[in-house]
């Protein structure tokens, strides 16, 4: 399979009111660029109207954000890849710039930064402003990064970064591990600021503010106990031992006073907490050598696909 310049991913479903709008900018503003649309088993005119602008169509038929995402990776080989939602939220203004960041100055991936523009205002669901900033804190904090818009759908990758992302999320939660998995790999990050504008009336979103924000959350702590095991593990070890700590209190407090100890059953189970975050603590250094040596692989893995990708390109 050729490798392109740029590939331009757009994963759908039910987008027939603004798909045709969408692969049409892209390719005004891209013209050297393939259109490709996945579609995730739409019942409406999606497919129709994606052919008949001029996009190339394909399919994933396991429901998912996350699995069309992993469909495309697979599939696609390109320099650079811009990833755009199919419902005509994001102008394209900005995407000559995203792409030209990838391809000339070495980013792995660009951001569209929608928080910093105009989604406050135009986006209607408060409960969706609220946990965008709440993530973007959350991540930034967690994992010591300065992503400016964690929970974007308008990205542009490399073609390293792509052949080396592991897409475990089925759903919406797949911004989340990109941007962590970018942030804990040191992989080189971007942010340019993007123009956001709501759906037009009548195009539903399709994700849902609690369930799907509760999977975020639950992606981003099970991420960071899989990347940095001895703060998570460490933190739940001093968690332990404070309330250990806590409860003893008073118990030491009446021996000191008489020479006795009252409430055996708390000291009991002071014991049994102070042993769970010794054991705690333990876990998160042994896991911490492993994450090391995961780091270490990933970069031998880096190495192999840029020795692929130097052979493709020159056809050997």
């Amino acid at each position: 399979m050729p490798i392109h310049k740029i590939a331009v991913l757009i994963p759908c479903y039910n987008e027939e009111q603004t798909i045709a709008k969408v692969v049409r900018d892209v390719r005004n503003v891209l013209p050297e660029a393939v259109v490709y649309v996945y579609d995730n088993n739409s019942t409406d005119r999606t497919v129709e109207l994606a052919k008949a602008a001029g996009a190339v169509v394909r399919y994933e038929y396991k429901q998912g954000k996350g699995n069309v995402i992993r469909r495309m990776f697979r599939e696609i080989d390109a320099e650079c890849y811009l990833m755009i939602d199919g419902d005509d939220t994001y102008p394209l203004d900005c995407a000559r710039e995203m792409v030209d960041k990838v391809l000339f100055h070495n980013a792995d991936m660009v951001v569209g930064d929608r928080l910093s523009s105009t989604y406050f205002t135009e986006n209607k669901r408060p409960f969706h402003n609220f946990g965008n900033s709440l993530m973007r804190a959350g991540i930034n904090w967690l994992f010591h990064s300065e992503i400016k818009d964690i929970m974007t759908g308008y990205r542009a990758f490399s073609y390293v970064f792509v052949k080396t992302f592991p897409v475990f999320s089925k759903g919406f939660e797949i911004e989340t591990e990109m941007t962590i998995h970018a942030v804990h790999y040191n992989m080189q990050v971007e942010n340019v600021v993007v123009e956001y504008r709501d759906r037009p009336e009548g195009s539903v979103s399709k994700l849902n503010t609690y369930s799907d924000g509760m999977r975020v959350i639950g992606k981003m702590l099970q991420l960071y106990k899989n990347y940095k095991p001895l703060s998570f593990f460490g933190g739940i070890c001093l968690i332990l031992f404070l309330l250990a700590m806590i409860l003893m209190i008073p118990i030491i407090m009446v021996y000191v006073d008489t020479g006795l100890v009252p409430r055996f059953p708390t000291l009991i189970v002071c014991g049994f907490m102070v042993l769970a975050g010794i054991q705690s603590f333990f876990a998160g250094m042994i896991l911490e050598v492993m994450a090391a040596k995961d780091r270490r692989d990933f970069e031998n893995r880096l190495n192999m696909i840029s020795m692929e990708r130097h052979r493709q390109e020159k056809g050997i």
